[in-house]
């Protein structure tokens, strides 16, 4: 049988080699190689969702030894909760390589990076080993700083520098505790699985792990008070920087957070749970009141995904502090199809504002008015994004926002506060809309060209998976309570 995983997995490093080893390639040749590579990235990991999981455990594992003499081991596979982030990871890099083959600024180095990027990015959420885990969480710091500081905007030196330095030093509390749950087994082992089966760690032991994991994670998240470098990272990265960051690594913190901190220590998540809830709650609230304060279309959006984020953090607390099994499920559906609609959304509102920029060389919303009579195909795919964001009925944040509420409310009502952020959001995105694309357009911009072919081949299907995924969440959702229905804390 064809190892699927590693082949997703490994597929865009071979296209960077290939890449990298050819003499002096075109533009359009690498563009070329990096769209086919991204293509095939997508269709394999289609072929692992249609192979799904079999039952709650890991399923498609892939298994070689690598340092036996400390039981680290190259371990891949997948399960309800890797699986959809998998997937939305290879259809962001497709969508980032099309975007991005207008590029004439050293492409070779960008695709590169770019297809490096999606190796680290596919090989978080597939490793089943702890060494491996690591490895490509930081290696993707390494590709994004690169893509920030290279092809960013006028201070994206500073930018690039404070994204680096936090997230890296955030990385090392993580390390230890790895090391801590290596070393609190009873069989020393790296294995992700058998520290989810049988969680090495007790007592104080076990909270100090857990601290050090929520360090981590809270900075890749980013949860209040360690979000101050996404703001600078988002406004000064490229676009395609900025759909990758906000669709994809950010959720390297979502997903660790319920991977390692609510699987591996589940006893100290308990108790720690009201904790995080409080975090979560805020972090929400923060990012909704600080994106409507924002003049600055992309800095709006990403004070937009604080909020979302927080959602997610809200999400899995509640599933930490219940007792009930049904309750936990719902709260963690709800998180995890936060997670991947998020990635849609935001994806597709980074991918709109990089486009208005491109045409307006300003994101400031004082600058325009009236752009959707001037460029309606673009300004109505931004209404769609913009409400999509806000949780409206039928959209793809509406099912998953409206699972992490239920739960809030059954388990712990009083965060149930936290559903102001909905309202928040949305006086945010009219005031965008009032001020972006309504009334009389200003004569500057009426000459604006509209969407490109190349720019509906990358946002009409973020789009379309809005659209799909709030009309019919069920086609994620069932792979995902595979195994949250039987996720026993």
């Amino acid at each position: 049988m064809l190892p699927l995983v590693s082949t997703t997995l490994f597929l865009p490093l071979a296209g960077a080699a290939l890449i990298l080893v050819l003499p002096r390639p075109s533009a359009r040749t690498v563009h070329g190689i990096g769209i086919a590579t991204a293509f095939l990235t997508l269709a394999f990991a289609v072929a692992m969702w249609l192979r799904g999981v079999d039952g709650p455990g890991f399923s498609q594992v892939e298994e070689l030894q690598w340092i036996p003499a400390i039981g680290a081991a190259y371990r891949v596979g997948v399960d309800g909760i890797s699986l959809p982030l998998v997937l939305l990871s290879a259809v962001l890099f497709m969508i980032a390589f099309i975007y991005a083959s207008s590029l004439r600024e050293r492409p070779r180095a960008y695709v590169a990076l770019a297809l490096l990027l999606e190796t680290a990015a596919i090989g978080t959420f597939t490793a089943l080993d702890g060494i491996l885990f690591y490895v490509f969480f930081e290696v993707s710091l390494v590709s994004m700083y690169f893509m920030i500081a290279d092809w960013g905007h006028e201070d994206r030196q500073r930018a690039a520098m404070m994204f680096f330095i936090y997230t890296l030093l955030g990385s090392l509390p993580l390390l230890l505790a790895i090391l801590g749950l290596y070393l609190g087994s009873p069989d020393p082992t790296f294995d992700m699985r058998a520290w989810i089966e049988n969680p090495p760690l007790a007592g104080a032991a076990a909270m100090w792990a857990l601290v050090a994991m929520l360090i981590t994670f809270a900075v890749k998240i980013p949860a209040v008070p360690l979000h101050t470098w996404l703001p600078a990272a988002h406004v000064q990265a490229p676009t395609v920087g900025s759909v990758i960051l906000a669709g994809i690594m950010l959720k390297f913190g979502t997903y660790g957070l319920v991977r390692f901190a609510l699987q591996m220590t589940p006893d100290a998540f308990r108790e720690a749970g009201v904790v995080v809830l409080i975090f979560g709650v805020v972090s929400a609230l923060y990012g909704a009141f600080a994106a409507l304060a924002q003049s600055d279309l992309k800095r709006l959006v990403a004070y937009t995904s604080v909020n979302h984020m927080g959602y997610v953090i809200v999400g899995v607390a509640v599933a930490a502090l219940t007792l009930d099994p049904s309750v936990r499920a719902v709260a963690l559906d709800g998180a995890v199809l936060q997670m991947f609609s998020h990635g849609l959304v935001t994806g597709a509102l980074f991918l709109l504002v990089g486009m208005i920029q491109d045409r307006a060389h300003t994101r400031d919303m004082g600058e325009f008015g009236g752009l959707l009579k001037t460029v309606p195909m673009l300004g109505w795919s931004f209404v769609l994004a913009a409400f999509a964001s806000l949780g409206l009925p039928g959209l793809a944040h509406f099912p998953a926002e409206f699972q992490i509420f239920l739960a809030t409310l059954s388990a712990a009502p009083v965060a149930i506060i936290v559903i102001l952020g909905i309202a928040i959001i949305a006086a945010v995105f009219l005031k965008a809309l009032r001020e972006t694309f309504l009334g009389e357009p200003l004569q500057r911009w009426r000459a604006m060209p509209d969407l490109s072919v190349r720019e509906w081949l990358a946002v009409g299907p973020l789009l379309v998976l809005t659209v799909v995924t709030g009309v019919a969440p069920s086609w994620v959702l069932d792979i995902i309570h595979r195994t949250t229905s039987a996720l026993v804390l």
